[in-house]
């Protein structure tokens, strides 16, 4: 099958610098914003550079409480990574949907700051469903997930105005 791709444009009263650099260290923020969902994450390779890989352990009973993921845990890559444009694209390498429904999954995030001082996160999300399979209503709870991360971050940065300044 040939990938698909969605978007998604999230509108933050929150600063392009501050949550593109929260969303990077989301491994960081993830357990203790979303306890609930995330039980623990971390930097598995490398430092942080593109290349990296950072785990997301999900809890047990992640499937009730959020839908998008009814799984254990997601490893993601850091393939692209611009500072000063507040870009940044991950990869699936390992656990989620891969290998059950995706052969392959991406996500580039952009931040770009407006003129009322906030942002607009625009993500785009392409993956390669495995032969077969409809990923319809994943998209959707994918979409949700993603809101939520943003959501998450921006209460965060808004609640702690020193944070990732």
């Amino acid at each position: 099958m040939s990938p698909s791709t969605w978007t998604l444009e999230i509108e933050s009263p929150a600063p392009a610098a501050r949550l593109f650099k929260a969303v990077l260290d989301w491994h960081s923020l993830a357990p203790k914003l979303l306890p609930n969902i995330i039980a623990s994450a971390a930097g598995v390779q490398g430092d942080g550079s593109v290349g990296s890989v950072r785990q997301l352990n999900f809890t047990s009973g992640v499937g009730a409480i959020f839908a998008a993921m009814p799984f254990g845990y997601v490893k993601e890559r850091l393939d692209f990574v611009d500072f000063d444009k507040f870009e940044c694209k991950h990869s699936l390498v390992e656990g989620g949907d891969l290998g059950k429904t995706i052969e392959s999954a991406s996500t580039q995030f952009k931040f770009e700051q407006t003129s009322k001082g906030g942002c607009a996160c625009k993500v785009v999300t392409t993956y390669k469903p495995l032969p077969g399979v409809e990923n319809k209503d994943e998209v959707a709870k994918a979409k949700e997930a993603v809101t939520g991360i943003i959501k998450a971050a921006e209460a965060y940065l808004l609640a702690n105005p020193g944070a990732y300044a």
